[in-house]
């Protein structure tokens, strides 16, 4: 079998954790790299007890770091890692190398954006010596500048049909919309070489997660994830083309058990390892070689996702993330520190609640049907704080982006842009439908696996740890009786996808 990925094809090489300048790539300060901040702003601040990044992707991060600096020094460049804020690194290289440009991936979210601020009027202050080219004026000194390139998404922002504060609030009228009138932009072919490299003394070291004061992570069970482009590419043809597992993806995207039931591919795309363009290349080549069909659009679909949430966070700003999100809703929520520790550590009683927070700690992943239901039972059960739930997942995910984790989690507080404000996911309904024979269960939560497996979701407090709260609807030794309570409370909706 040919290889999957054609040689050179990239749309980027630099993750989202360094930012570019000429041929040369700088990490932020450990300090940056660590801080996690409450982003609410106009809001009653958090409880201080979130920690800061976790180690796991801290750990991913590295890994992209260290394989970008291989692929780097492969195509005859090197990548430079200096330690410090970019303000401060990014304008003393551009003085020191005489660069005139400085680039760097257009960002939409409010932090990201006062680096891009503080690095603009950092190189503001560099004066550079006169050039010597010929031209009809004298030449001048002048500073460098910083120039954006857009980036990360599979639509560029400047094919939409609109501008972005016209943007469509619900999902589907936006798909519908590009889908119609917007074409997909090739990727651009990278040269064999892109060097020779400047002359420097001392390109520096990825940093160990010692030097970062964290404790190197041990993944023993579920998915491990390698970061970098490297390994992106390795799923991509694992994925589709070795296990021929993308014609069916529409049908087992909605498992949680298992590395293959579905693509796997966020926290590449998160960290800017791989490209959504380079994947709607290759979905298109294997509607071309294999087949066409749902699951192979389905893909597509989910990227489109990905796209909506990267244009709410340019057309909503801040909004993301106060507590009213988007459109400035008006609730009461909890900030009890001991039921959210428990959602948290996964000792809710729930095992199916417990079990995904398992993952999610131990591997830095979670299903989008465990993200879904986890987020459901923190905000409609627990009614705690959405802004809690989102900032955990914040330190915990590997792929993580504001835009994505922000907006899926107003969506699913019913702050965001969901036409159904009142969604809410049944944890009896969603164990019969997604995990019936407690599988996904019993292999996070090894105590349930010796019951029988009609018992295993709600074992009881003798056999299992006690509930500690009760369900919003129904009984949760009933599914039947919950469903019907949920139906005559939310009119009978069902709760579908609010985003991957």
């Amino acid at each position: 079998m040919r290889p999957c990925i054609r040689p050179g094809f990239r749309q980027r090489l630099c993750c989202r954790c360094i930012a570019l300048i000429r041929d040369f790539l700088v990490l932020p300060a450990t300090s940056d790299f660590l801080k996690l901040e409450s982003k609410s702003f106009n809001d009653p601040i958090i409880p201080s007890f979130l920690p800061s990044l976790a180690a796991l992707r801290a750990q991913f991060i590295v890994e992209c770091l260290a394989d970008l600096k291989r692929n780097l020094i492969n195509r005859g460049l090197n990548l430079l890692i200096q330690h410090g804020k970019p303000e401060e690194i990014l304008p003393s290289l551009a003085k020191a190398l005489g660069a005139h440009t400085v680039y760097a991936q257009m960002e939409t979210c409010s932090e990201e954006l006062y680096v891009e601020r503080m690095v603009s009027k950092g190189l503001k202050t560099v004066v550079l010596s006169p050039t010597s080219e010929k031209s009809a004026k004298p030449s001048s000194a002048r500073s460098p500048t910083l120039l954006l390139v857009w980036g990360t998404t599979m639509y560029h922002i400047d094919d939409l049909p609109f501008d972005t504060n016209s943007l469509p609030d619900v999902y589907t009228q936006f798909r519908k919309s590009v889908e119609a009138k917007c074409a997909i932009r090739d990727c651009i072919r990278l040269p064999a070489l892109l060097g020779p490299p400047a002359s420097i003394d001392n390109w520096g070291c990825v940093p160990s997660l010692d030097k970062l004061e964290l404790q190197p992570p041990s993944v023993v069970k579920g998915m491990r994830f390698i970061g970098g482009e490297s390994a992106a590419l390795s799923r991509i043809y694992e994925y589709f083309w070795k296990k021929d597992l993308l014609r069916i993806y529409k049908e087992t995207r909605n498992g949680m058990l298992g590395p293959d039931y579905s693509t796997k591919f966020s926290p590449w795309l998160a960290s800017g390892s791989i490209s959504p363009r380079l994947i709607h290349e290759e979905v298109k080549r294997y509607e071309k070689e294999r087949e066409a069909n749902q699951s192979t659009y389905w893909v597509l679909f989910e990227l489109i996702w990905r796209d909506y949430f990267r244009f709410l966070s340019v057309k909503y700003g801040n909004s993301l993330f106060h507590i009213g999100g988007p459109r400035k809703v008006e609730s009461k929520w909890s900030q009890d520190k001991n039921l959210f520790e428990s959602w948290r550590d996964g000792r809710t009683g729930y095992p199916l609640i417990d079990a995904n927070m398992k993952e999610l700690s131990t591997t830095g992943f979670m299903s989008n049907r465990g993200r879904q239901i986890v987020c459901s039972f923190l905000v409609r059960d627990m009614g705690i704080d959405w802004r809690m739930g989102a900032e955990w997942f914040e330190t915990c995910l590997l792929d993580y982006d504001p835009c994505s984790n922000y907006g899926n989690w107003t969506y699913g507080a019913g702050v965001g842009n969901d036409p159904r404000e009142d969604r809410y996911f049944s944890i009896p309904k969603q164990a019969q439908t997604y995990d019936p024979e407690g599988e996904y269960v019993a292999y996070w939560l090894p105590q349930l696996r010796m019951l029988p497996k009609d018992k295993r979701h709600f074992p009881g407090k003798m056999l299992y740890m006690e509930q500690v709260v009760p369900l919003k609807f129904g009984n949760a030794a009933r599914p039947q009786s919950q469903d019907y309570a949920r139906r005559k409370n939310f009119g009978g909706r069902q709760a579908k996808d609010f985003k991957r």
